[in-house]
Parts: C-alpha cells; structure tokens; sequence
C-alpha cells in the first residue's frame, strides 16, 4: 500500500480489505452456532464485547505492528506469506467442512466472556487478514492524516460490525442453515484466493518471485 497519495483507490482498497480482515462474514457462522443456546440479550452482550475487542486488538497492531516488525527484523513481504498460509488454512476449512469444528468446539467453550474474545473476535471478526493489513498498514503510514485514515477505515467496520451483531437475534430469524453453508463454502472460495494473492504479494515484496504489475 502506497500511503504517499491518500486518494478514492486506496480509500476502497483499504475499505475492501478490512472488510474482509475485520467484517461480519467469516465471524457469522462461527457466532451463530456458538451462541445458539443463549437468549438473543445474551447474544448481544456477546456481540459487543466481541466487536469491541476486535477494535481494540486492531488499533494495538494498528499502532505497534511498525515497531514490533522493526524489533523482530520482520519484513512486510514475511508478514503477506504467514498471514496467507493462516488465511489459507482457514478458508481450506470453511469450504471443506464448513461449521463442523466450531459444532464440536461448542460444548468445551460454553462461558460467554471466554468464546466472546477467542475465538470469535480473534480470528474470526479480527482475521488473518485483518492482522496482516493492519501490521503492514502501520509500518506503512507516512503522515498523521494516513494514520487517521486507517483509524477512521477501522471504526467505520467496528460500527458496521456493531450493527450487525447486536442484531443478530432479528438477523438470525432471518438465515436459513443452507444458504448459510453454501455461502461459507463460496466465501471460502474467495478466501482461498486472497489467501493466495497475499502469499505471492509478500514473494514479491521478498524477492523470491517477480512482483506482480500493479501490487
């Protein structure tokens, strides 16, 4: 990411990103069948302490991802290959098997305060590439207006987030088990691919292959 020009390209872009690396889709199955069994103000309690760690866990990276890449000699391209083989093998799950290791996790995570900050807000709402965005994001920002920019994208998700979880109960009447799982599976087709690109982007940035035109 170019941080020396703010303009609408790297808005979207970076919009699209954390969509995906903090938005509601990969956290809502997991959510649903974790919280099944509690009534829907339990499930909006859950909802927002999830939501609200997941912000605050990204403005942490946000804000120390530079530094700790500085002191550990970690390079942007080594944080794009680990974030992609992580997302990769989760988004292999979801479109393997999709729901069947939360299903049998269910049963051993039943306190709410627990399940609410992992694995719901890490890594489920607060994703691999949400992780990866952000701690590359902060070694990244030249100026206090880019630094503004990546808070303001994070909480803009933070509330979209928000919104969807603390109404969830109304949402939830609204899903159907099927179209859920074939939506998991689909998605996880699309992150298999990001997966993929984020892999060979931080190739590119090491070196190791010839950097893709236009990344």
């Amino acid at each position: 990411m170019d941080f020396s020009v703010i303009n609408v390209d790297l808005v979207v872009k970076l919009l699209l990103l954390l969509l995906i690396g903090m938005g509601p889709k990969i956290a809502l199955v997991p959510f649903l069948e974790k919280t099944k069994k509690f009534d829907a103000e339990k499930q909006r309690a859950i909802g927002r302490q999830m939501v609200m760690t997941a912000v605050v866990a990204a403005l942490v990276l946000f804000a120390l991802g530079g530094l700790l890449m500085r002191l550990l000699h970690i390079t942007d391209g080594a944080v794009a290959v680990a974030g992609g083989i992580i997302l990769a093998i989760l988004a292999i799950n979801m479109v393997n098997a999709p729901g069947q290791k939360i299903v049998e996790e269910v049963e051993l995570l039943e306190d709410p305060k627990k399940i609410a900050v992992y694995p719901l807000a890490v890594p489920y709402l607060l994703n691999p590439v949400g992780i990866t965005i952000l701690i590359i994001a902060s070694g990244e920002v030249v100026s206090v207006v880019s630094a503004v920019l990546v808070v303001g994208l994070i909480l803009l998700v933070g509330a979209f987030d928000y919104l969807i979880f603390t109404n969830i109960d109304k949402l939830a009447k609204r899903l159907k088990p099927a179209s859920l799982v074939v939506s998991e599976v689909v998605f996880g087709l699309l992150l298999t691919a990001v997966a993929i690109q984020l892999a060979v982007t931080g190739l590119g940035k090491l070196g190791i292959i010839a950097p893709a035109a236009g990344h």
